[in-house]
């Protein structure tokens, strides 16, 4: 452990792309204070900064274990872009959800969704990553496959899958890391690559 932590926090992700949990923990002991104090300075709600927060840190290790991280010596900045990102498509949703829509006029164009649509390609990549998610789900223990389907599926809050389940926020976030760690093993033992963007 004591070698983990004399290490950069590049050595920290290489040794984690590894297969080295630990790595993993110390690169989020490292930058779990500022990180949510960012996310918190900027969405100004606790709940709201517990969900980004969890968001950022599993998109980052989807991120590392399919070796899509490439930005040597900037780990913090790019975890800080991760949550920023996030930040930006929850502004962006919650203004769309309070947009009236005017799509059936032809010449809107920034709120016309026949402009917005994916490609075929894209969309059965989509739908075959969503089938292999949904086949990792399965093998779940219940508690975790209840948190991951409430978070992603229902897109509740931790705050309201907590409330639902009768667990605090910790718990529900609790079994929301090891569900994703488990996916990730699964996957990994069976060869799978969860090519999710």
């Amino acid at each position: 452990m004591e070698v983990l932590l004399s290490m950069t926090d590049e050595e920290l992700v290489v040794s984690y792309a590894e297969g080295n949990n630990c790595a993993f923990e110390i690169l989020l002991s490292r930058h779990k204070q500022s990180l949510f104090s960012y996310i918190l300075y900027r969405v100004r709600n606790r709940d709201l900064a517990d969900d980004i927060f969890q968001d950022t840190f599993i998109k980052a290790i989807l991120t590392i274990k399919q070796g899509r991280y490439t930005e040597n010596g900037k780990f913090r900045a790019w975890i800080t872009r991760i949550a920023h990102n996030l930040i930006v498509d929850c502004f962006r949703q919650e203004r769309n959800e309070n947009t009236v829509s005017n799509d059936e006029y032809e010449f809107d164009l920034f709120n016309n969704f026949r402009l917005c649509e994916d490609n075929i390609e894209v969309t059965m990549v989509k739908a075959q990553v969503f089938d292999d998610v949904r086949r990792l789900v399965e093998y779940l223990p219940d508690t975790q496959r209840e948190v991951l389907n409430m978070r992603y599926y229902q897109e509740l809050s931790f705050k309201e899958i907590a409330d639902k389940t009768g667990v605090s926020i910790n718990t529900a976030l609790g079994r929301m890391r090891y569900a994703i760690l488990n996916m990730r093993k699964i996957a990994d033992d069976n060869r799978m690559i969860l090519s999710m963007s």
